[in-house]
C-alpha cells in the first residue's frame, strides 16, 4: 500500500500532522472522510502520481495518526475551518503554495472551506458526496434525520464516546470490509478507533458540524462568498445522495459558477470501490489545460 510514497508528521502551529506523499509535477491534495484515514485513497493516489502529479493524502486532524488540541466548548477546535488551517501549513511545507484539491465525505466539507478561506492556493477543486452542511440542515425532514441518524446522534455530549468507545471494532467493523478496503487500509482503520481519543475527534467533527460549521457556511452566504475555483461535483450512484435531492448540481448552483459534475457507479466509499472511475474524473479535472 503507497509504495514508493513517503511518510512523515507535519507539525503546524496547532496540530500534528500524518502525511504520506509522492510524485512529481502539479500538486494534489486529497482529503478522506468518516472514519477513514488517509489510507482509503491508496487505489487512487498512485494512479495520480502516475497521471503526473505529485500526491498528498494527510489524515485529518485527530483522525487516524494525526492529533490536535483537545476539544473546546464551541467545537472550534475541530471546525472545518481549524483543520484547514493546517492543510494550508501543511501544504506550505511541503513547498506547494497552490494546489488542487479533493474531498470526499467529511474531508470535502474541510476542502470546501478550505476554498472559500483560502482562494488563492485552490487553482481547481473536487467534491465527492458533498453538499455544504448548511444545505443538508436546511432540508432536513424524516427521510434525512432516519438516514442520516448518526450526524444527530455524534452530536450529543458524551453519550457516543460511551457507545462506541465500550467496542469501537465492534461499532464500525460492520460497515469496514477488508476484501473491499484493502487488508492494509482496513488495518489502519480498525487501529486508529481503537484509540478513545480519535473517536472523540472523530465526534467532534460532527458537533463542529452542527453548530459552528454551520454558522461559517451561512455567513458566506450572507456575504454572497462562492467558490473561485473550477468545481467538479462527483457522486456515488448507489448511494443515497439522489434519492434525498435529485440532482446535486441544482444545489451547487448557488456556490459556484464554473461547474460540472456526475455520478459515479459505486457505493459509498468510492475511492475503494470504483478507484479507476474516480482517478480518471479526477486527471481529467485537474490536468493543466483542462
Amino acid at each position: 500500500m503507497f509504495e514508493n510514497f513517503t511518510t512523515r508528521q507535519v507539525d503546524t502551529e496547532e496540530a500534528s500532522i500524518f502525511v504520506r506523499h509522492a510524485g512529481s509535477g502539479p500538486p494534489v491534495l486529497l482529503l478522506h472522510g468518516h472514519p477513514r484515514t488517509s489510507a482509503t485513497w491508496h487505489r487512487v493516489a498512485p494512479r495520480l502520481v502516475d497521471a503526473g502529479f505529485t500526491v498528498v493524502c494527510p489524515d485529518l486532524r485527530g483522525y487516524g495518526s494525526s492529533r490536535g488540541p483537545e476539544p473546546s466548548p464551541d467545537h472550534s477546535a475541530h471546525s472545518k475551518r481549524a483543520v484547514a488551517r493546517d492543510m494550508v501549513a501543511v501544504m506550505r511545507q511541503l513547498g506547494h503554495e497552490h494546489f488542487c484539491l479533493a474531498g470526499h465525505d467529511r474531508g470535502s466539507y474541510v476542502a470546501l472551506r478550505l476554498t472559500l478561506d483560502h482562494p488563492e492556493a485552490v487553482e481547481r477543486l473536487a467534491l465527492i458526496d458533498c453538499l455544504p452542511i448548511s444545505e443538508h440542515l436546511r432540508r432536513v425532514d424524516a427521510d434525512f434525520a432516519t438516514r442520516w441518524w448518526h450526524w444527530f446522534f455524534f452530536a450529543q455530549p458524551d453519550i457516543p464516546e460511551r457507545v462506541i468507545n465500550a467496542n469501537p471494532v465492534g461499532w464500525y467493523g460492520p460497515k469496514a470490509d477488508a476484501a473491499t478496503m484493502g487488508a492494509e487500509n482496513h488495518a489502519e482503520l480498525m487501529a486508529a478507533v481503537r484509540h478513545p481519543e480519535v473517536v472523540r475527534a472523530m465526534l467532534e467533527d460532527y458537533r463542529a458540524g452542527l453548530s459552528v460549521d454551520r454558522a461559517h457556511e451561512e455567513a458566506d452566504q450572507a456575504a454572497h462568498r462562492r467558490v473561485a475555483a473550477p468545481l467538479r461535483v462527483l457522486w456515488s450512484l448507489q448511494d443515497d445522495l439522489e434519492d434525498l435531492y435529485g440532482d446535486p448540481l441544482a444545489i451547487w448552483r448557488a456556490w459556484a459558477d464554473d461547474l460540472d459534475g456526475f455520478g459515479i457507479a459505486s457505493g459509498h466509499h468510492v475511492a475503494e470501490e470504483n478507484p479507476e472511475a474516480l482517478s480518471a474524473a479526477l486527471v481529467d479535472h485537474f490536468r493543466p489545460g483542462s
